[in-house]
């Protein structure tokens, strides 16, 4: 029985959605906080990009559909689209996106503020867990589409190093929000929706 499958000693774990709580080990690992340098970096370079903020946050959340359309069941307004075009045009889809990005924004914005930062995270992660009962693995993923995106629209900006302290910043991002999944008591049931 893996370290997964194993039942904690006590006794059972409360149910909320239909899932069971988790255990410590299905969260990940804290990353390291950023370096002054690094949210330099993060900033700069978020900088040019929050520019564009809606069509990137549109080309970000068109692949993520495109490539894990499981994650559009979520989303009554765009479930049923299939053409990257329609999507485009759907102004629902347009104010999502301006949300991922400001979202993304408030916390570029407050780096310097780590209880901030915790606390739009966690906003962000109950509001998933609790209304939208979104799976925490989308947030991994989108994560990385996020980054491939920018890295393919900025790479000038996007350089391998800069790619780095980037992925370190989506890392983050995401144990924050687990840890708000974790805190209402949510388990990611599979991953194998994706």
């Amino acid at each position: 029985m893996s370290r997964r499958e194993s039942t904690p000693p006590s006794s059972p774990p409360p149910r909320l959605l239909g899932v069971q709580r988790g255990d410590a080990d299905d969260r990940p690992e804290r990353a390291e906080p950023l370096s002054d340098a690094e949210r330099e970096i993060i900033q700069d370079t978020w900088g040019q990009v929050y520019k564009n903020c809606e069509d990137v946050g549109v080309s970000v959340l068109i692949r993520f559909f495109v490539n894990f359309p499981s994650a559009k069941q979520y989303f009554s307004q765009f479930r049923d689209m299939d053409d990257p075009e329609e999507m485009e045009r759907s102004c629902q889809l347009r104010q999502h996106a301006c949300r991922v990005m400001n979202a993304i924004n408030s916390v570029v914005e407050n780096l310097h503020d780590p209880e901030k930062v915790s606390s739009v995270l966690a906003v962000v992660g109950k509001a998933h867990a609790l209304k939208h009962k979104v799976e925490p693995v989308y947030f991994k993923i989108l994560t990385g589409v996020m980054l491939e995106v920018l890295a393919e629209d900025y790479p000038e900006f996007f350089t391998a190093e800069v790619q780095m302290v980037w992925t370190k910043l989506m890392g983050a991002l995401y144990w924050h929000v687990t840890g708000a999944y974790t805190e209402v008591g949510w388990l990611q049931v599979s991953s194998s929706a994706v």
